[in-house]
Formats: C-alpha cells, structure tokens, sequence
C-alpha cells in the first residue's frame, strides 16, 4: 500500500507542477528565479531526452507502455539481494523510474507532447518526471556494478 501512495503522491506532483505552468506561462516564455542559472521555461517536447525521436509521439508512448509494464513487472517479481537494503533501493528506484515513465505518458496521451519546464541554462529544459527516470536510472545502475563487484 505504502508504494501505490509513493507512486501517487510522485505522479502527482509531476502533474499538478506541469499544469501550473500551463496555466501561467506560453510556450517558451521564460521566467527567471535565479538570474542566468535558474528560469522556468515552459517548452512543448514532442521526442524524448535531448529531443531524439521528435514528432513520433506513437513510438514513444508505446515504448514508455512497454517500459511502463516492465518495471511493473520485474517490481512484482522481487529479485533475491544480499540485504533487505538492496531490495529497498532497487524497489525505490523502478518507483522512480515508473512514476516518471508514467508521468510523461499521461502527457503524451493528454496533450500530445510532454511539458518541461525546469531549465538550469547549461542543460535542456526537463521536468520532475524526467528527473525521477534519471535518478532511478542511476540507482539502477549504482546497484547492478555495486552487486558484480560484490559478486
């Protein structure tokens, strides 16, 4: 029960942070909270991390519904580690990388484009979904070589 309230609790406030700045900013409009480091821009992505696959809104919702299954499935599987703290990483992170997954497909399906917004000036714009994809990504990551070298 504990994850389905985490999922929720993620996927909405990648949400209700989309839509805010919707309702507030046009596309492209900028606004700056930290001058030169930090604006909010609001950009309509129609491809995926760093613009690949642009304009092919049905290919990446059916990869972001194949990896959206996936995850879901290999979070039901629950592999064997070596620590209860293995498994809560591992868990955490295909959370993470679940409720941003499905937090840009509900863009895609609702507005045909994902919305970003947080734009730190030396990097793409992006959005809280992307970043929880990123850092389950790397969790992932840290404990696949983490469990090889153990091994």
């Amino acid at each position: 029960m504990g994850k389905i309230l985490l999922s929720t609790v993620f996927i909405l406030l990648d949400q209700i942070s989309k839509l805010a700045v919707l309702k507030r900013l046009h596309q492209n409009e900028s606004v700056p909270i930290i001058n030169n480091i930090f604006h909010i821009t609001l950009v309509y992505n129609s491809g995926s991390a760093f613009g690949i696959l642009r304009n092919q809104n049905w290919i990446l919702t059916y990869i972001s519904v194949f990896a959206i299954v996936l995850i879901f499935f290999l979070l039901v599987r629950r592999p064997r580690f070596s620590s209860d703290l293995y498994l809560y990483l591992w868990q955490g992170a295909l959370l993470l990388v679940l409720c941003g997954a499905t937090g840009n497909l509900i863009d895609r399906i609702r507005l045909g484009y994902v919305v970003d917004f947080l734009d730190f000036r030396i990097w793409p714009v992006f959005n809280f979904a992307d970043s929880m994809i990123t850092s389950g990504v790397f969790i992932l990551l840290f404990l696949l070589f983490k469990k090889k070298a153990i091994e």
